[in-house]
């Protein structure tokens, strides 16, 4: 496949999806999120997210808007809690999967250099925390396990960078409607937390693409993310704001996932469906502790 074939495709994850697919996604994820939503740790969230709080921030004012509007212990606040949060683990389990089949398939993989290997492993470790961060919340797993990537994923390098700088881009969007719509403060942090390293997560897989051996195809100077336009990698932090893609709902982030996890919207955006790739769970252990989570506080 070219890349201006892929492009096509992957241009199109954020606008119109199949009805049918995206509407048994949205179903799918809602009907779990429907089961959580009162269960497990979350009802614990307002509780924890509010220690230490009086009710003003540290320089006097009201809490914002949203925090009047929706008061943190109402069932409507919890709702779109678990909304975001089952999301974000749909996000999880589809980078672990990503990242872990770069690493024991792609070609590509062992020829690059140690330090940029180093960055897909840690990257691995990491991806694989948040998740259990996250399930711990919900104290449900992922409802999806099986996921699709377009044709010569894993095993062409660009493609691969292309599809990986792709999902960074969106899990970087998704975890700001975290920010934007988490009725605590804490759970806003701990979205902020992790978008952080999604975005390095970015930066560092567009550092890889001058790497690629010319065994590979490398090396390779452009990747193409969610905005289908191909971004010379140099420099590779070639960000001054983080992109909202804006938006502003957790159900764009979930129609943008649909393809990867939806059999029929898998088909219908070119992706290889005759190979699935499964959600591999494991336990995992951060490069530093100084990077632990340590609490919704941080510290």
């Amino acid at each position: 496949m070219t890349l201006r074939k892929l492009e096509e495709p992957m241009s199109k994850l954020t606008k119109e999806q199949p009805g049918k697919s995206r509407r048994s996604f949205l179903q799918k994820a809602s009907l779990l999120g429907g089961v959580v939503g009162l269960g497990g740790l979350l009802d614990l969230m307002p509780a924890r997210a509010n220690d230490g709080r009086d009710g003003q921030d540290r320089d006097g004012q009201d809490r914002d808007r949203q925090d009047r509007d929706c008061p943190e212990d109402s069932a409507e606040a919890k709702k779109r809690d678990t909304d975001i949060l089952i999301a974000a683990e749909i996000a999880e389990a589809l980078a672990v999967t990503t990242y872990m089949n770069i690493i024991n398939l792609s070609p590509f993989f062992g020829r690059i250099p140690p330090d940029d290997q180093g960055y897909l492993k840690g990257a691995l470790q990491e991806e694989m925390s948040h998740y259990l961060l996250e399930q711990s919340v919900t104290d449900r797993p992922s409802p999806f396990t099986t996921f699709f990537y377009p044709p010569n994923m894993f095993s062409d390098a660009h493609t691969t960078l292309n599809i990986l700088v792709t999902l960074e881009d969106a899990f970087i969007a998704a975890y700001l409607v975290g920010v934007r719509n988490f009725s605590t403060r804490d759970l806003r942090v701990t979205a902020a937390r992790i978008m952080g390293i999604e975005s390095d997560h970015r930066t560092l897989a567009r550092v890889v693409g001058p790497d690629v051996s010319s065994l590979d195809g490398g090396p390779i100077n452009a990747i193409t993310g969610i905005a289908g336009v191909a971004e010379s990698t140099a420099p590779p932090n070639n960000n001054g704001y983080e992109r909202t893609l804006c938006w502003t709902k957790i159900e764009q982030a979930v129609a943008a996932l649909t393809p990867f996890v939806d059999m029929t919207a898998a088909k219908a955006a070119g992706f290889n469906i005759s190979k699935p790739y499964l959600f591999e769970p494991f336990t995992p252990t951060l490069p530093s502790p100084l990077g632990a989570f340590v609490s919704f506080k941080g510290c």
